[in-house]
């Protein structure tokens, strides 16, 4: 009995992203300098802005805020959507669904496996980070609900450097921020030593060394003013520090409402706040009527 022939099949044609990894590569590379590593640059020293005054973080926290119903569109358009696809395409690359039809010496070190940890690192650390902070979602009921309850949506921005200090006050919550903002700018500073080297900006072993020097030294600075920033932000939240940042925080939101430059609302400031502008209102009244 004769055994069955085998069927002949055509090559599988190449997934999407097989037929696309030139571009795909480029974009990813792209997107982690532009918009997401200038991006976190710019915060970073915003926020390092705290160690000057707390008042000095908070006319940085009103300009970002004076974007008003524009700020959701630029949040998303060039923070949440390039962070969401440059860490989308890498977990696929982690995952070797993206071919590798390139090489580069970096694939082959410590470096390269660093730089797909921290960038793994990096993105849990940035989905918690702004559950932490934010609450991910501004709905009312999702604030108070959901986030709340689960520690998140800590931070207030007309009440900036005290509620995000307090909400810094665990040594724990520090310390896996120290890691979250270290994994960040690894990740930052190596990639664009790797992107130096996909872009072809770098190509020769004597320019990827003076290019390894500028990246490294880039990293450092970025890391130190990370870190003072976050150590300072906690000292602004601390008991001997925060009744003076509160009171710096609320003559600015006394002084932008009597303007007109923002108007008044009472879910953007810490209960803290509020409660302190309260009882200022009410010994100005107190202090009215006595007069009369």
């Amino acid at each position: 009995m004769e055994s069955p022939q085998p069927v002949a099949t055509g090559p599988s044609s190449p997934s999407f992203l097989a037929r696309h990894e030139f571009l795909i590569r480029r974009l990813h590379s792209l997107s982690g300098l532009i918009p997401v590593g200038a991006y976190m640059c710019i915060h970073l020293l915003t926020n390092a802005s705290v160690l000057e005054s707390a008042a000095s973080f908070q006319v940085k926290v009103y300009m970002i805020h004076s974007l008003g119903k524009l700020l959701p569109l630029v949040e998303w358009t060039f923070i949440f959507i390039p962070i969401l696809f440059h860490a989308v395409i890498g977990v696929v690359i982690i995952q070797g669904g993206l071919p590798n039809s390139s090489s580069y010496p970096l694939q082959k070190n410590i470096r390269y496996t660093l730089q797909r940890a921290s960038g793994m690192v990096a993105f849990a650390f940035i989905l918690w980070h702004v559950f932490h902070m934010h609450g991910w979602i501004h709905a009312s009921w999702w604030i108070d609900g959901v986030a709340k309850p689960m520690a998140g949506a800590q931070f207030k921005p007309y009440n900036a450097a005290s509620t995000a200090g307090l909400a810094l006050q665990s040594w724990l919550v520090a310390a896996l921020y120290a890691v979250g903002v270290l994994a960040c700018v690894f990740h930052l500073a190596n990639g664009i030593w790797t992107m130096g080297i996909t872009w072809g900006v770098w190509t020769s072993a004597a320019a990827q060394r003076r290019a390894d020097k500028v990246c490294a030294a880039f990293g450092v600075l970025l890391a130190v003013v990370g870190l003072s920033a976050l150590f300072g932000m906690r000292d602004a939240g601390n008991p001997e520090n925060i009744e003076a940042a509160i009171t710096a925080e609320d003559k600015l939101y006394e002084a932008k409402t009597a303007s007109g430059e923002v108007a008044p609302n009472p879910e953007k400031r810490s209960e803290a706040g509020g409660e302190e502008a309260s009882n200022d209102e009410t010994s100005v009244a107190d202090t009215t009527t006595a007069a009369r």
